[in-house]
């Protein structure tokens, strides 16, 4: 990408610190004013500079958002331990507790599909979000396992409310820009992981409880959820009564194949989480830092990918991005599952990073652009089948594990690759990105 592009301006802007941003603010409107009208159909509304400064907002609203979403999940993912401490659970106990936060999560998907559909996503994504970042105190307020599932089916119930809203905003906000962008949506919420991972290693290190903990964290990232609502998108559709809803029998062809993908990447996603380390120590005797090192590698390859996926996707297309991602994931874990030496196994699982960073950002992206399919309603779909998919992979995983061995149980995932990569095809029948939708009227 050439330095002196729009493109390339249009990139890198929103990382730009307050002040650099403002003193090249007309260069930037300019860029982005280029880029739009290179990328939208003819018609656009979004000529003006005001259109361009506010899909700019929009769009950083939405980095916001994701940002919020990982760094909330990962401040409870990374005091799990203390609060298991402070209650004294056994794994079993825990591991039933934890189950509350999936099932709240599922219950949830498609009632705010329909909610999307009737209030728009930026009042969704606001109300989701204020609740998720709320609702990240329960945990440590529990004071037995029941209190414990209780608070965690509402986490849970939040998370998932909020993941599906922002993901129909950020559907919203490309295909107003006319470009990929839900990669870096995605990168945002995976480096928030990272980053809130961090500080709970800090903190927990300090000895620090979990209440102080999650009531700062959850203060913090109110504060930065109410400012960046007033940036978001907001959009009034007129469509019939009941067009939100779905009945299965009127699922496209094209919304199960994504859902299919979504099942089969964040089932691999969930077995890898939960299996990578345990491979390395199990099968491959490999010490403790190597084991860990596994993950690390998958998660910082799949991070560094998502920011770069918008670039790979606007070169290739939706279908041959998803298709070389699912072959290149599949090819990384054959190999790490061959060898038997645990340092040659660490870039295999760096390339199925690689390969799955791009896949679920594009298959949430494009359930909100399926024909005739209101975006809340077909997100929901997608992910509601996803989600079940990441419960069921670890569970999965473990029973084959029994049955054979733990390397060939994870032969599951590339199974759940290679089926990707057939599933890919369907993606040819989907709206472009910035396709445009003259049903909609877009108020900034």
């Amino acid at each position: 990408m050439c330095r002196s592009s729009p493109q390339y301006f249009e990139y890198l802007a929103p990382f730009r610190g307050e002040n650099a941003r403002f003193d090249a603010s007309a260069l930037l409107v300019s860029a982005y004013g280029t880029l739009l009208q290179q990328d939208r159909l003819p018609g656009s509304p979004y000529t003006s500079e005001m259109d361009v400064r506010g899909l700019s907002a929009a769009w950083r609203g939405t980095v916001i958002l994701f940002l919020v979403h990982g760094l909330v999940v990962s401040t409870w993912v990374s005091r799990i331990p203390a609060v298991k401490a402070a209650l004294e659970l056994n794994d079993a106990v825990l591991g039933l507790a934890l189950l509350g936060m999936a099932v709240g999560a599922v219950c949830t998907i498609p009632v705010t599909g329909w909610l999307i559909g009737r209030f728009g996503s930026k009042k969704m994504s606001t109300c989701a979000s204020v609740s998720f970042c709320s609702a990240l105190v329960l945990p440590s307020l529990a004071f037995n396992a029941l209190s414990l599932t209780a608070a965690l089916l509402v986490l849970g119930a939040a998370a998932a409310a909020m993941d599906v809203s922002m993901n129909a905003q950020g559907v919203e906000v490309e295909k107003a820009r006319g470009a990929p962008t839900m990669s870096r949506f995605h990168g945002m919420f995976s480096l928030g992981g990272m980053v809130g991972a961090g500080i709970g290693g800090l903190v927990a290190g300090r000895g620090v409880p979990p209440l102080p903990h999650f009531a700062a964290g959850a203060a913090i990232n109110l504060v930065a959820v109410l400012l960046a609502s007033r940036l978001l998108l907001d959009t009034h559709e007129r469509s019939a009564p009941g067009a939100h809803r779905l009945p299965f029998n009127r699922i496209p062809r094209v919304l199960l194949a994504l859902s299919a993908i979504g099942f089969c990447i964040l089932l691999s996603e969930g077995a890898m989480a939960d299996w990578t380390a345990l491979y390395l120590k199990q099968i491959l005797n490999a010490g403790a830092g190597t084991a860990a090192a596994g993950y690390a590698v998958f998660s910082a390859a799949m991070a560094i990918f998502r920011f770069l996926g918008d670039l790979i996707t606007a070169r290739l297309g939706p279908m041959r991005t998803v298709l070389s991602g699912s072959l290149i994931a599949a090819a990384g874990l054959v190999w790490a599952l061959s060898v038997h030496a645990p340092d040659w196994a660490l870039p295999g699982f760096a390339a199925a990073g690689a390969g799955f960073s791009v896949i679920i950002p594009l298959v949430f992206g494009s359930g909100g652009r399926v024909e005739s399919i209101h975006p809340g309603a077909g997100i929901a779909t997608v992910t509601g089948i996803g989600y079940i998919g990441f419960i069921v992979g670890p569970p999965t995983i473990g029973f084959a594990s029994q049955l054979f061995t733990l390397r060939y149980a994870l032969g599951v995932v590339v199974a759940c690759c290679l089926i990707t990569a057939f599933l890919s095809r369907y993606m040819r029948a989907l709206k472009p990105v910035g396709a445009a939708e003259p049903v909609a009227e877009i108020h900034l």
